[in-house]
């Protein structure tokens, strides 16, 4: 599944490796994609990665919580928690601009330094060991946010655009064919898209539907009111991704 603030696609396809994800982006998708650690994304190598800070989050507390107590099993997680709510906090200090550019980028490059530092270090801790192999190979995808205003530091779009998906599709959905997958993944994509653009849904589907020959859907406001043409005109920009373990969906932000 993927979403941008106009836009959200849902495909519901066999696999969800780098061929599924390429064949809705494309294998040269240049533009910002925010999305979770897995594996598959690190493929899209001309696009602007932001790793899903919620995902780092949650991984940290759920270490913390089973980390042994007065242990150092807990030193990692907790030193990568604290440097993301820092990190989170400083956007919103920038945000309200209570902070310049220059001190914004000394204060990201002493975040940067403190996590550096962290994963430098050997952990005798098979989980922590884990987690530092993980976060080094989303380094250079963890602050960007703090770079780009505007991009979000986590995939939450895609993550409650999702939840609707995964409900239907383990009641119902008929997606367990490829035709039954089609029918599903294009009507809710429509439902959804024109839901963000301000577009009637019904004005989209009796066009489709009465139109003589197959044709794509314009969703470009021609034939919206005055009110509602600027709203649906916005561009598209970042790309929220995830992917989700449901059976046949795969779930791209």
């Amino acid at each position: 599944m993927f979403a941008t603030p106009q836009a959200t696609v849902y495909a519901i396809q066999p696999g969800r490796g780098f061929e599924q994800a390429a064949a809705v982006l494309g294998e040269d998708f240049a533009g910002f994609l925010v999305r979770d650690g897995w594996a598959v994304y690190r493929r899209f190598g001309q696009a602007v990665h932001q790793t899903c800070l919620a995902h780092l989050l949650q991984r940290c507390r759920e270490m913390i919580e089973l980390a042994p107590p007065g242990g150092a099993a807990a030193r990692l997680p907790q030193a990568v928690k604290e440097i993301l709510q820092q990190a989170l906090a400083l956007r919103a200090r920038r945000n309200q601009a209570e902070i310049s550019e220059r001190g914004l980028a000394v204060a990201r490059g002493r975040l940067e330094a403190r996590l550096d530092r962290a994963l430098g270090r050997r952990y005798r801790s098979a989980a922590n060991e884990r987690f530092a192999n993980h976060l080094a190979r989303e380094r250079e995808a963890i602050f960007p946010f703090l770079s780009c205003p505007g991009l979000e530091a986590t995939n939450w779009r895609a993550e409650q655009a999702l939840r609707p998906a995964v409900v239907a599709g383990r009641v119902w959905g008929g997606s367990r064919t490829e035709r039954g997958a089609q029918t599903p993944q294009i009507l809710v994509s429509l439902l959804a898209t024109c839901g963000q653009r301000n577009h009637p849904v019904q004005t989209a589907l009796i066009g489709l539907l009465c139109s003589p020959q197959p044709r794509s859907l314009d969703l470009s406001a021609a034939d919206l009111p005055p009110p509602l043409r600027q709203a649906a005109r916005r561009p598209l920009r970042n790309l929220t991704t995830h992917v989700g373990p449901a059976r046949r969906i795969v779930a791209r932000r």
